[in-house]
């Protein structure tokens, strides 16, 4: 194909203004049965970036739907310039693209986007090398027009998912793009997901307005509208080496708040209330996730409650109060995520109710950065003094998560191995309490696992992401299949209490470089978080991934690794590891 930009399909106009070039909203699509599963599961979740972060949406088609886009697997990766195309426009998602961003940069090109090094005010900030692109691209690095051609009032993004990298196109005489900022240098042609202003210009483009709140109290009207007397907003408490979560080990810009129930001098049972304002569902399968973070420096028997209060239609007043979960247990004394999932039907608000236990306390409870989305909750894995773990720990070190339970009921865990240059993270089956329940070999689940970047807003962070399927037909060197029940083909362990099979361990050798750790927020106050998910039906799409399709995935990239003879689980992060004999 003569793409004229490499992922830009030829074109007698390749402007994205004009109103004409723009998708009505919900956009149809159909998903081609040439696509891989994995593929498909990585496309919906893009589309899931696009929900939380703009009002995008996407939609399957119907026979009701003239236009849409088809997404197909075709010879390269490319997208026509916003909505060309009357009938089916094609997007092609071929080999080696089937990551998250590359496929939110293919689906921006669709919705009109053209590439960040390409503006008309590109040379200032970049330089062109045009002596070290391959001879007959030279196109590729060619400015539009002011004219032709729009920013939406966003400065120039080296962060940009639309930027081609320092190398693309090169010769092998040098890289093809300098940024005047060398800080920079690195950065451009990231793939890790949409920029912050990636979004702003998308929300602006399509004129989006409305999302679901985000709060760290730097004021108390954006989503904790009320707080009983009790709770204060606070920079500091006195007593307690507790500080805002928001800037924390960062440069603060700005004086930065967060909330805090002191239970200290109070009777058991004193409590205090604090609600957000009030949200309505939008998406037709009603899942929500209230994610935030807690500092608990109180006593262990001190609560923290976490309701919905639902409001059955616009005369209800008072509105009907559900628990959705509860916090008790002894005091960290550190900065922890925590996810509950709410799934209200109707107009609700999330209410946090702190109260005093029996027994002394010193401190209290104390919320920051709380975010609320339409999309599942996933599990987490919060690893401790994790900067300690990088500079004591010997190449080799591996830890393993706790076991976590998928919605349908497999069980899982997930396993990390710290070398010298990079991390390995793995995923395998763990046998649980409902494996006669379950279908074996466990059938196209899609397993996610997502190092956070622990910026405070949630549409502004660019996270690390990573995807495979289980495939019920791959067969191993042991003459058993990968994701067979654990108790036919794992090894039985003894954990604690309880007796385990552990099965086959799946995943991805190279999934971090220890280079780009530092590129985001991926380390905050000391700690890494990894958030886990495994999927056999999407909200929006509760078909698609039980479509039975061969998965393939590079063998360059993938790596198997069989679990033998584990009897302790390290869960607890300390500066000396023991390092697994058969993982050396």
């Amino acid at each position: 194909l003569n793409l004229r930009e490499g992922d830009i399909m030829p074109n007698q106009r390749s402007a994205i203004l004009g109103n004409q070039y723009r998708w009505n909203i919900p956009i149809p699509y159909e998903l081609s049965v040439n696509l891989s599963m994995n593929y498909k599961g990585v496309i919906l979740r893009a589309f899931e970036q696009f929900r939380l972060k703009s009002c995008i949406e996407f939609k399957p088609r119907t026979a009701e739907d003239i236009s849409y886009i088809s997404v197909e697997s075709r010879d390269g990766c490319w997208s026509y310039i916003g909505h060309r195309v009357a009938g089916a426009q094609t997007l092609s998602i071929g080999d080696s693209c089937g990551i998250k961003a590359f496929i939110e940069h293919l689906f921006l090109h669709a919705l009109g986007f053209l590439h960040e090094h390409t503006r008309y005010d590109r040379d200032d900030y970049v330089t062109i090398n045009f002596k070290n692109i391959i001879t007959g691209y030279e196109s590729n690095f060619n400015k539009y027009s002011e004219n032709l051609t729009t920013t939406q009032d966003t400065p120039y993004d080296y962060y940009s998912v639309m930027h081609y990298d320092k190398d693309a196109l090169s010769n092998g005489n040098g890289s093809t793009i300098i940024t005047k900022r060398p800080e920079f240098q690195n950065v451009i042609g990231q793939l890790l997901d949409m920029s912050e202003y990636d979004v702003i210009e998308l929300n602006k483009l399509y004129k989006c307005s409305e999302y679901f709140p985000h709060c760290s109290f730097f004021s108390l009207n954006v989503v904790c509208s009320a707080a009983d007397y009790g709770w204060q907003r606070v920079k500091s408490v006195s007593g307690i080496s507790v500080t805002d979560h928001t800037y924390l080990g960062k440069e603060q810009k700005g004086v930065s708040f967060f909330m805090h129930f002191s239970t200290k001098g109070r009777n058991e049972g004193d409590a205090a209330r604090m609600e957000s304002k009030k949200m309505t569902p939008k998406r037709d399968c009603k899942v929500q996730c209230l994610q935030f973070y807690y500092y608990h420096s109180g006593n262990e028997s001190d609560q923290l409650n976490i309701w919905i209060r639902e409001y059955q239609n616009e005369a209800d007043n008072r509105g009907t109060l559900r628990l959705m979960d509860q916090i008790t247990e002894p005091p960290g004394n550190y900065w922890k995520l925590h996810h509950v999932p709410l799934n209200a039907n109707k107009t609700f608000q999330v209410v946090f109710e702190a109260r005093k236990g029996a027994g002394n306390s010193s401190g209290g409870f104390s919320l920051d950065d709380i975010n609320i989305s339409e999309t599942e909750c996933p599990h987490t894995w919060q690893i401790r003094n994790f900067e300690k773990v990088l500079k004591y720990s010997l190449p080799g070190t591996w830890m393993d998560s706790p076991f976590y339970y998928s919605s349908e009921g497999y069980r899982f865990q997930a396993l990390l191995i710290v070398y010298q240059n990079y991390l390995s993270i793995y995923v395998g089956l763990v046998s649980g309490a409902y494996d006669d329940q379950l279908k074996w070999p466990c059938p196209w689940r899609q397993i996610t696992f997502q190092m956070l970047d622990q910026n405070p807003h949630i549409q502004k962070r660019m996270s690390s992401e990573k995807s495979f399927t289980t495939d019920p037909t791959l067969a191993s060197s042991y003459d058993s299949n990968y994701w067979d029940n654990p108790r036919n083909n794992g090894t039985r362990v003894v954990i604690g209490n309880e007796t385990v099979y552990l099965g086959i361990f799946w995943g991805y050798e190279y999934a971090i470089m220890k280079e780009d750790l530092t590129k985001r927020e991926f380390i905050k106050g000391g700690d890494i978080i990894f958030l886990f998910t495994m999927q056999g039906r999407f909200c929006a799409v509760p078909s698609e991934m039980e479509i039975i399709n061969s998965l393939r995935l590079s063998s360059k990239y993938m790596m198997v690794i069989r679990v033998l003879q584990r009897s302790v689980r390290t869960v607890r992060v300390q500066p000396n590891f023991c390092v697994h004999p058969d993982i050396r």
